[in-house]
């Protein structure tokens, strides 16, 4: 039996029955979409993040997209962004008519280096897109400091950071917005594809719930052109009930990460570096790096340990996206990690005695 890097299968039989009945009720409802579960679902999420809005649309790729375009962001317009992310944040801009900028990354932490950043900055430049890699949130007053600077937004690919905050701030807040995604796999996860917006300014969410609904403010009235990308009132249910384990599940996860981070002393293994305060990282990803990555992955496999990467070909290298601008330095930090990076399984179903099995399998990787 492999240590799987998910394990949907292992909830509890109480969470799985109040995931039933959220089911039920919606089947006894009749009504499928953009009705009170979704409202519910809203109110509740805006809550958590400590936002006045909360808007749910059909995934995280386009919540990036639908937040672009209430901002007037595309065709001409670039947003400088990472390119060691899911392909889909670079997508959303160029779906939204704009185009990426690729800036390197910090080697301690994999995410956005903001001296990288400043370099990218242009003329067309229209906002930055920050993206909480595996689930961490680093320098947010540099970052609200630098865009104040170049007077242009900073926006958030939360995608991966449900909860995770600094200062008392969580990510979805710090921005003008943040884009959130529910796929199954994330911290909060729905049973299929989801997403949300979440944000202070009232024209944006006014803007965002037209745009997912084909740009229709009152029924059969649509004044701009929109998208068709509705949270079910299915998911919505769902995302209910297991919101209310989410602060539970996340603590387990830091767990399971500090117990990594004080057994794993192997020389060919290299962690990233610490979270900035306790709440910053909540681990959606554990990743360590390893120059012989193809050896320690058959290593794991042996050991019963099941291993993922993140992501092994950034999107700079992509054919779609290797004609765009980057960082005139060049985007060696990203390659050099994009080669050696690997996540570790950090699920909260993991027991303590399969943690101390991935902890003894790296140890014994030579």
């Amino acid at each position: 039996m492999m240590i799987p890097m998910n394990a949907f299968q292992r909830e509890s039989e109480e969470l799985r029955a109040q995931e039933m009945e959220a089911v039920r009720t919606v089947l006894d409802s009749g009504w499928f979409i953009l009705g009170k579960q979704v409202e519910s679902f809203e109110s509740a999420w805006g809550a958590r993040i400590g936002v006045k809005h909360a808007i749910g649309v059909g995934n995280g790729m386009d919540a990036i997209e639908i937040g672009l375009r209430c901002l007037g962001i595309g065709p001409g317009d670039e947003v400088i962004t990472t390119s060691m992310t899911a392909f889909a944040s670079a997508l959303a801009i160029i779906r939204a008519g704009a185009t990426p900028v690729f800036a390197d990354i910090d080697p301690d932490s994999a995410l956005l280096d903001p001296k990288s950043v400043e370099r990218c900055i242009g003329s067309r430049t229209r906002a930055i897109l920050l993206v909480h890699l595996y689930g961490q949130v680093r320098d947010t007053d540099r970052w609200l400091t630098l865009c104040r600077q170049a007077n242009i937004p900073l926006l958030e690919d939360c995608a991966q950071s449900h909860l995770a905050g600094t200062n008392g701030v969580r990510t979805g807040s710090i921005g003008t917005w943040g884009a959130f995604s529910f796929y199954p796999t994330k911290n909060l996860g729905a049973i299929g594809d989801g997403g949300a917006i979440t944000t202070n300014d009232d024209d944006v969410a006014s803007t965002a719930r037209m745009l997912r609904n084909y740009g229709q403010s009152t029924r059969y009235e649509h004044p701009v052109l929109g998208l068709n990308s509705r949270l079910d009132e299915l998911q919505a249910a769902i995302l209910q009930v297991r919101l209310r384990k989410l602060e539970e599940s996340n603590l387990r996860r830091q767990e399971i990460a500090r117990a990594y981070r004080q057994g794993i002393h192997n020389p060919k293994i290299r962690l990233l570096g610490l979270p900035q305060s306790v709440d910053s990282h909540v681990y959606h990803l554990f990743v360590i790096c390893c120059d012989e990555r193809n050896r320690l992955v058959d290593h794991l496999k042996g050991r019963g340990v099941e291993s993922l990467i993140h992501y092994p070909i950034p999107v700079h290298q992509q054919p779609p996206c290797r004609e765009f601008r980057r960082d005139p330095a060049g985007l060696h930090e990203t390659d050099r990690h994009a080669a050696a990076c690997l996540s570790i399984p950090c699920n909260p179903y993991l027991s303590d005695v399969e943690v101390s099995t991935v902890i003894g399998a790296m140890n014994d990787f030579r």
